[in-house]
């Protein structure tokens, strides 16, 4: 995510390095730099300048205080600007209405809507809402059918319509429905275009005349750079939208819709799609984000997944097995991996640590593709119950036959072997008495 941004504006840090303090004159080279990345990354020119004005006048003059380097400093003040730049504090839904609390989603064909809303649903139901989920997309013969399925596998309520009816007519007979079946939430999903057209602007005009929305969002790819921030403005030219998700930030590079559509539209970015999964949005943080983008991480929704998403019965398992010495085996091993699967696999994990940690792993050899963990998975189904237990006991020719029963080579049956016994000496390192600080200590070397 944001690999092309992040990258160049690392770029720029080094460039600073032996200077005493940020003046005029370095900090112009640096600023230049700063600018052709914004602008790689499809930012927009308007919001590119006013970022590069904010930046030089608080950078300025700017002392390196204590073991602050001039690179450092400035990462400071950028991180700041670009933090602003998105929003600053981040912004969840505003559900304080009288029920039902009216969700409208807007945006153009083919930006994710219906995904969005039936993710957006799985979120209000994780908070105890009661959600009732319709489509007045009387245009896309499938797109009612599409929610309806989403609207099951999320386990939610669905409003029924049809091609033949009109949306406004659809609309309001779903808000009655949900008024007198007591939903806390209606969230109405709206037919797109391939370009904005006044028709298509006329009717979603008339839908929140209708409904009265108390949120009304409009989702964009942000994979579109540019042209989805042009999109953004003649929305936010046409509706009075309250926020913004940015849907497969997962698969953008350059991040100019990230940086731009607040600027542009003056509605806050509430949700980042960051997969096609149902558990695949986000709320938005401009603070992480701005730390993704400079290469620090964000540890804070990592720790957020691990939350949500490990079983803690399990890990609490884990940790007594561990700490009475009983061993860490190979079904801890392939119940650990399952784990990192539902936090989105090794590529999301790998995509919130900081820089140097995921360039440290891709360095050592690490293989970052999730298809490593079905593997991993696969190789231990194959293995009888005493084998993972007592992997001790996996010769030659108990490795062809796991091997034939994970259809992989027996050079990977062993590659599994090895990275098993690195794990389980971390274990047994960690069950010992200060074996956390030995374990820290080992890590630190390696991170040199």
């Amino acid at each position: 995510m944001l690999d092309g941004l992040t990258n160049r504006l690392s770029g720029v840090i080094k460039t600073l390095r032996g200077h005493a303090r940020l003046t005029e004159a370095n900090i112009q080279d640096a600023l230049r730099e700063v600018r052709v990345a914004l602008l790689e990354a499809d930012v927009a020119l308007p919001v590119v300048r006013e970022l590069i004005a904010k930046i030089k006048e608080k950078a300025l003059g700017q002392e390196v205080v204590g073991s602050l380097t001039p690179g450092q400093a400035l990462v400071g003040v950028v991180y700041d600007e670009l933090t602003a730049l998105m929003g600053g504090a981040a912004a969840g839904l505003n559900l304080a209405a009288v029920p039902p609390a009216t969700i409208l989603m807007a945006g153009l064909q083919g930006a994710g809507k219906t995904t969005t809303a039936g993710k957006l649903a799985r979120i209000l139901k994780e908070q105890k809402k009661k959600v009732l989920l319709v489509s007045c997309d009387v245009y896309r013969p499938a797109a009612i059918a599409q929610l309806e399925t989403l609207a099951k596998q999320v386990e939610v309520d669905f409003f029924p319509s049809s091609l033949d009816q009109k949306p406004e007519e659809i609309a309001r007979a779903a808000q009655d429905w949900a008024r007198r079946h007591y939903h806390d939430v209606l969230i109405v999903d709206t037919a797109g275009r391939l370009a904005v057209d006044e028709a298509m602007m006329r009717e979603i005009r008339e839908l929140h005349a209708a409904l009265n929305p108390v949120e009304t969002l409009f989702i964009v790819d942000a994979m579109q750079g540019q042209d989805a921030v042009n999109t953004a403005k003649a929305f936010a030219d046409s509706l009075p939208l309250t926020g913004v998700i940015l849907t497969k930030l997962d698969g953008d590079s350059r991040g100019g819709a990230a940086l731009s559509v607040k600027h542009v539209t003056g509605a806050p970015i509430k949700f980042a799609g960051v997969g096609e999964k149902l558990n695949g949005l986000e709320p938005f943080h401009p603070d992480r984000m701005a730390s993704r983008i400079l290469g620090m991480g964000d540890v804070l929704s990592l720790i957020e997944d691990a939350k949500r998403e490990i079983d803690v019965e399990e890990a609490e398992k884990l940790a007594r097995k561990v700490k009475s010495g009983k061993g860490f085996d190979l079904e801890d091993f392939r119940n650990q991996m399952l784990q990192m699967k539902k936090m989105g696999g090794l590529s999301a994990l790998m995509d919130k640590l900081p820089a140097q940690l995921t360039q440290a792993a891709q360095a050592g050899g690490a293989q970052l593709d999730d298809k490593v963990i079905r593997r991993t998975v696969g190789i231990v189904d194959s293995m009888t119950p005493q084998e993972r237990t007592k992997p001790e006991l996996i010769k030659a020719s108990r490795k062809r036959r796991i091997a034939t029963g994970a259809g992989v080579t027996v050079q990977e049956v062993n590659r599994l072997l090895n990275q098993f016994e690195q794990m389980q000496k971390m274990m047994k390192m960690m069950s010992k008495g200060g074996g956390m600080q030995k374990m820290m200590r080992s890590m630190k070397g390696l991170m040199r």
